[in-house]
Order: C-alpha cells, then structure tokens, then sequence
C-alpha cells in the first residue's frame, strides 16, 4: 500500500476522529476540526492517505522547557489496524522527525501508554531507548 504523507486539513477531521477511536481516545470530529485551525507555529498533524482514505496519522508539537530546552514531541500516533506493517508509520514517523529537525529540535520524544507492546517494539527498532517509567496524573478544571 503505497501512501502519501502530507499535513492534516479540516476535510480531514472526520477520518482523523475514527482513527482516535482505535487509539482509544474519542473525539468528535467537529473537536477536530477546531483544534486543527488552532494549531500554533510550532505543532503539526501529519496525515497518511492512501486508496483515497486516512490510514493513519501523527501529531508533533516543539516545546522549550527549562528542564530540556527545546525539543519535539510526537503527542499522538496511529496507523489503521488495516493499514499496519506495511510501512506507514514509518513514513509517518520520518516527517515527524524531519519536522523536529527543521525546527530545531535535538530530540524527538514520545509517550506510550504501558499496554502498547507493538508500538514500544516499533518505537525501539526505530532509534528510540525507554528513558524513565512514571505515572501520569491530570486534574480536571
């Protein structure tokens, strides 16, 4: 399956809502939307088209911390469980990673959650070492 990487659009809002549903993070698609004309300068959502669909998708942001300076961050990633081992997410991943480079950044991290084995082993044989383990707490406003 030959795929195209490009930028997320609006029109893409729709498609990129049913992937979260495989992620397991439900969002409606007019959420999408919204937050798609709301990205700032410094965050990207790259798309995967392929056989006129949206087989996957993936989302960098670059951020400066006091702790890490500036570095990207992929925020999320996923690839159509129809659509996986067939170099997708690896096409993806190389946007994201030139994206980073193109803004600076000397390190690309991601988070996972525990229970995605597949994608921690995606993520190893693509350059990436597990740094710490923690726990992720959110409060809600």
């Amino acid at each position: 399956m030959e795929a195209t990487i490009r930028v997320g659009q609006a029109a893409d809002a729709f498609a990129i809502a049913a992937l979260m549903e495989q992620l397991g993070y439900p969002v409606a698609a007019a959420q999408i939307k919204e937050r798609l004309a709301r990205l700032a300068e410094h965050r990207v959502v790259f798309v995967a088209a392929a056989d006129c669909a949206i087989v996957g998708w993936a989302s960098v942001c670059a951020d400066e911390t006091l702790v890490d300076g500036l570095e990207a961050c992929i925020e999320g990633f996923v690839v159509d469980e129809r659509s996986r081992s067939r170099g997708i997410g690896l096409r993806l991943l190389h946007s994201a990673e030139q994206w980073a480079r193109e803004h600076g950044c000397a390190n690309l991290v991601v988070r996972s959650n525990v229970v995605r084995t597949r994608a921690h082993a995606f993520y190893e044989r693509n350059g990436f070492a597990t740094i710490k383990a923690q726990c992720f707490f959110r409060k809600r406003l």
